[in-house]
């Protein structure tokens, strides 16, 4: 191979840019670089079976993959796979440029970082086999089911431990109850035993439905959380634990399509009046011509998911022959609607995390 073939293979330093779920690098792979988070979150994880131990989160001012440029035994391949939890950026340093610094350095220095490493290999070793069996895999009734990053075991402690914990230190806030990051850790991680990713990943969640705020603290740093419905979270406890319970037939499955429809059901309801009522009639037909020309495909067979639950009731043909309108249970819509963007919220990141085996 010719020096400037060499070169061109040769890994580059500089600043990357991670979009959500994004793979940085795979359990197994050739290293040829470490990468310094500027900002985001990386979950590492390793494959195992048919599911993922999940080893921890990495934030902002953390490196990450810097082992194998020491690991010897392992020929410089990756010991668990990291990818991007939210937008991130990391900066790459190519082993070749990382091995110039390391060159530069006392000879006592480098014998202290290398003692570090060999120590922090051993550690790492020795927690990969208490986590062995910590793989997130569902087995229901004794079936192998597949990979799921969210249990609804792991959705109903980390809904129940929030709330409680929000409810014992929580302080009042502008814009709901506030709680410091390092008091959620000390619950969440040490007393609660829950896993960081997962606790990271329904912090997006809650995040992203408006249901959590994220703020600064006094240091400056993205670490006060500020629920603004504790009730909510309550609410979300409450269904979960009583889903559990429930027989598959019975258990509230609503599709991504239909609850698109009952998000637009509600939205023109806010504008009904007297909308208290059990039944209310909403026309549908302006809602069908959107969908049809921006073809998205939703139409009322979507609703069969709703109407099985006894959400909106039957399609009624106005006295013109053709415009269309649907008997809508108001309180049944504003009850369960929350629940349902709730869990197809968490049904979307497992089957985003199961996607990578």
């Amino acid at each position: 191979m010719s020096t400037k073939a060499a070169k061109k293979e040769e890994p580059k330093s500089g600043l990357r840019r991670l979009s959500p779920g994004e793979i940085l690098f795979n359990d197994g792979e050739k290293a040829n670089s470490l990468y310094i988070i500027q900002n985001g979150q990386l979950r590492l994880f390793k494959p195992k079976g048919k599911g993922y131990i999940e080893i921890t989160v990495l934030r902002a001012g953390e490196v990450i993959g810097e082992m194998a440029y020491f690991d010897d035994d392992g020929g410089g391949k990756r010991s668990c796979s990291a990818s991007a939890m939210v937008s991130s950026e990391v900066i790459e340093i190519s082993f070749p440029a990382f091995a110039k610094t390391m060159s530069a350095l006392n000879p006592w220095f480098k014998t202290i970082i290398n003692t570090l490493a060999s120590r922090l290999r051993s550690t790492n070793a020795r927690v990969k086999e208490l986590e062995s069996n910590s793989t997130s895999v569902n087995y229901g009734s004794g079936k192998h089911s597949g990979y799921e990053f969210f249990k609804t075991s792991d959705v109903i402690k980390i809904l129940g431990m929030l709330f409680l914990t929000y409810r014992s230190h929580g302080e009042k806030y502008e814009s709901g109850v506030a709680l410091h990051r390092k008091t959620l850790d000390l619950y969440s991680h040490e007393i609660f035993g829950i896993i960081e990713s997962k606790m990271d990943e329904m912090i997006i969640i809650l995040e992203e439905m408006s249901l959590i705020e994220i703020h600064d603290d006094k240091d400056g740093l993205p670490k006060v959380l500020v629920a603004q419905d504790l009730d909510r979270l309550r609410s979300l406890f409450i269904f979960y634990n009583t889903e559990k319970y429930l027989t598959e037939d019975k258990k509230l499955k609503i599709g991504v399509k239909c609850q698109v429809f009952l998000e637009n059901l509600w939205m023109k309801l806010q504008n009904t009046p007297n909308t208290d009522n059990a039944i209310s009639l909403v026309p549908i037909s302006d809602l069908l011509a959107v969908w049809k020309e921006k073809k998205q495909f939703i139409t009322v067979d979507h609703l069969a998911d709703a109407k099985a639950f006894g959400i909106v009731g039957d399609t009624l043909i106005g006295d013109d022959g053709s415009s269309l309108s649907v008997e809508v249970n108001f309180l049944k819509l504003k009850n369960l609607l929350p629940n349902i963007q709730f869990m197809n919220r968490v049904v979307g990141s497992n089957q985003a995390k199961s996607s990578m085996a």
